[in-house]
C-alpha cells in the first residue's frame, strides 16, 4: 500500500508544482516567493530577544513574539520557519507572509500569541517534540517540528489540526491554530502540527504525532479514542492519507485510524475505499481547489457506505480559514457535530 501512496505523492505533489486531478490543474503552491525559502530562524529570535511585560497588540513585532523568554526555544515555530519574517513585521500585517490564504484575521493572530503567552507564563507546557534530540541530530529538519496544544476538558477527546502551505511551509496561524483554539473553547484538546514541508516529510511527523499523543495519552490527560485529524489545502491532505492508509505506511507502529476526518479545500480525488468518515468544506471561487473535485470525492465515499458530507460556499476563494464574516461563518461547528456523530 505504501508503494502506491509514494506513487500518488509524487504523481500529486512531487518533483513538479503542479498536479492534474480528473482532468483539472490544480495550481499547488509553486510560485513561493524568495522570502519563503530562507528559514531565517536564528535571525530572527536575536532580533526579538528582550522580555515582554505586557500583552502582544496589533502592533507587536512578530520577532518580539518569537524571541520571549517564556516560549524557550520553540517561539520561532509559532511562524512559519520556512518563511523569512522581516524583524520589523507587525502582528496586524501576518497576513502578508501567508502566500495563497484569504481573510486573515489580525485579531485572532494577537488573540492566539496572547493565550499562548497566558499559557505558558501560568507554567502549562504548550508545545511538545515529537523526536528525540538523537533522531534531531541525525536529521536536523527535524528540530523545525512538534506539537503546540491548546488544552480543553481533562480528560477529553482530541483533535490533531495540519496548515496548509503547499508542501512549501506551514501556515499555522491563519490554518491550524485558530481552529485548535476554537476547538479546545469547546473543550476538546486540540494539537496543532508543526511539520517539515514536503508530502512525505509531513506524513511522516503527523504518523509519528498520532503515535506520541497516544502513547502520553495519560500524561496529556486526553482521551485517545475516537479522535479526528483537520487540515486545510496540503494539510487536508495529510489528514486524508493518514486516515486511508494509517501510521504504519509512515514507519510507525499501528494506531487506531481517526473517527472522523476534516478537510478543507483541497482537490484531492483519490480514493482507497479506505477513508474513514469524512467531512469537507470549500469555496466555489477557489481557484486552487476545485469543488467539484471535492463533491465528486465525498460521492465516491459516500457510495461505499461511509458516512460523509460537504459544504460549499458561494463566492468563496482558497484559504478562508475559520471563515469569520463570509458565508462560511461557523462551518467549524457542523465539523465539529460531525465528528461527534462518528464517537461511539
Amino acid at each position: 500500500m505504501l508503494p502506491l501512496l509514494l506513487a500518488v505523492v509524487c504523481m500529486s505533489v512531487g518533483c513538479r508544482g503542479r498536479t492534474e486531478e480528473d482532468g483539472q490543474t490544480e495550481i499547488l503552491e509553486n510560485s513561493v516567493s524568495e522570502a519563503a525559502q530562507d528559514s531565517g530562524g536564528e535571525e530572527r529570535m536575536d532580533a526579538g530577544k528582550k522580555s515582554t511585560a505586557g500583552d502582544y497588540t496589533l502592533d507587536t513585532a512578530a520577532s518580539e513574539v518569537m524571541g520571549d523568554p517564556v516560549f524557550e526555544d520553540y517561539g520561532r515555530l509559532i511562524f512559519p520557519a520556512d518563511v523569512n519574517i522581516d524583524v520589523d513585521l507587525k502582528l496586524k500585517d501576518v497576513g502578508s507572509i501567508l502566500t495563497w490564504y484569504s481573510n486573515v484575521k489580525p485579531e485572532r493572530t494577537v488573540e492566539i500569541v496572547n493565550y499562548m503567552k497566558e499559557q505558558a507564563s501560568g507554567g502549562r507546557q504548550i508545545f511538545y517534540d515529537i523526536y528525540t534530540e538523537e533522531e534531531k541530530a541525525e536529521d536536523p529538519a527535524k528540530e523545525n517540528t512538534g506539537l503546540f496544544f491548546f488544552r480543553g476538558n481533562p480528560g477529553e477527546k482530541f483533535a490533531v489540526i495540519n496548515a496548509g502551505g503547499g508542501f512549501m511551509y506551514v501556515a499555522a496561524m491563519h490554518d491550524s491554530f485558530p481552529h485548535a483554539l476554537e476547538l479546545s473553547k469547546k473543550g476538546y484538546n486540540a494539537f496543532a502540527l508543526i511539520y517539515r514541508p514536503g508530502a512525505q516529510t509531513a506524513c511522516e511527523d503527523l504518523a509519528r504525532a498520532i503515535a506520541f499523543i497516544h502513547e502520553h495519552a495519560e500524561e496529556l490527560e486526553v482521551d485517545a479514542a475516537d479522535y479526528s485529524l483537520w487540515g486545510g489545502s496540503a494539510g487536508a491532505r495529510l489528514a486524508a492519507w493518514l486516515g486511508s492508509y494509517g501510521t504504519e505506511s509512515f514507519g510507525e507502529d499501528v494506531y487506531p485510524r481517526p473517527a472522523a476526518v476534516i478537510m478543507q479545500y483541497t482537490g484531492l480525488s483519490e480514493v482507497t475505499g479506505e477513508e474513514p468518515p469524512t467531512y469537507n468544506c470549500v469555496g466555489t471561487r477557489d481557484g486552487i481547489a476545485s469543488y467539484r473535485t471535492m463533491e465528486a470525492r465525498i460521492r465516491s465515499i459516500q457510495s461505499q457506505g461511509t458516512d460523509a458530507e460537504i459544504e460549499v460556499y458561494d463566492g468563496l476563494s482558497h484559504g478562508f480559514g475559520l471563515g469569520e464574516g463570509t458565508v462560511a461563518e461557523g462551518w467549524i461547528d457542523h465539523a465539529a457535530a460531525f465528528w461527534e456523530r462518528q464517537m461511539q
